[in-house]
């Protein structure tokens, strides 16, 4: 006996699970008397399938994604809070390639948030090591170095201003125990490791909120897949 699926109206045969072309789970009415029974136990089964993944073509997906997304999302394309956007972006497109393969053609929360969180990790990876790259260019090859001292300068200049305001409102006796406290901390700040240390602190910091977006986005992908190809019980 031939069916159509409730949702593109192609043709499914009776013992087909899924509909063949757009991989929506098909209601199976049992001979018994309990139909009810036999579309919920389908339906479990469809819900446990989609909460799994294949990791194959998931890290397929995600690697494809997380490639462009690394590099628009470094210190070096100069993208600031976009990179945020284009991970999360990255994410959602990573899921919606990976369950076009599968069947169902839908995947749970939790499903798209592990999606997410593999292309976040490859992708913040790639986006420090470009960033840590550019630097180490614009420095050594570029013979940018001035100029980046200028900023780094410009960034302790402001600490300073801080502290000078904070010891301001101090008492004498405590003013100068927080300088003897912030002498070496000071003296960190202003070294050679002290200024890689605050690059690579500060590009880490980014990799990590790249990281969160991109978990963010595989969860909203999965949400607008389950919304858009799962069927209503």
């Amino acid at each position: 006996m031939e069916i159509s699926c409730s949702r593109c109206h192609q043709t499914v045969q009776a013992e087909n699970c899924y509909c063949p072309v757009c991989g929506l789970p098909q209601l199976v009415y049992a001979t018994d008397g309990a139909p009810g029974q036999a579309q919920q136990e389908r339906w479990n089964q469809a819900t446990r399938d989609a909460s799994s993944v294949d990791w194959k073509p998931a890290l397929r997906a995600a690697l494809m994604m997380a490639i462009p997304a690394g590099v628009l999302s470094s210190e070096a394309s100069q993208a600031g809070h976009l990179g945020l956007i284009w991970m999360a972006t990255a994410a959602g497109l990573a899921v919606m390639f990976y369950a076009r393969g599968q069947r169902p053609a839908w995947i749970t929360l939790g499903a798209g948030a592990r999606i997410g969180l593999v292309t976040g990790l490859l992708g913040a990876w790639l986006a420090f090591a470009v960033s840590g790259g550019a630097l180490f260019v614009d420095r050594f090859v570029l013979h940018q170095s001035s100029q980046m001292d200028a900023v780094y300068k410009t960034y302790v200049d402001a600490l300073r201003q801080q502290t000078h305001e904070k010891m301001a409102m101090m008492g004498p006796a405590d003013a100068t125990e927080f300088r003897l406290e912030l002498a070496p901390f000071k003296a960190a700040i202003l070294s050679p490791e002290g200024h890689a240390g605050i690059w690579a602190g500060s590009i880490a910091v980014s990799s990590l909120f790249l990281l969160l977006f991109a978990v963010a986005g595989g969860a909203l992908g999965a949400r607008l897949l389950a919304r858009t190809r799962r069927p209503e019980v």
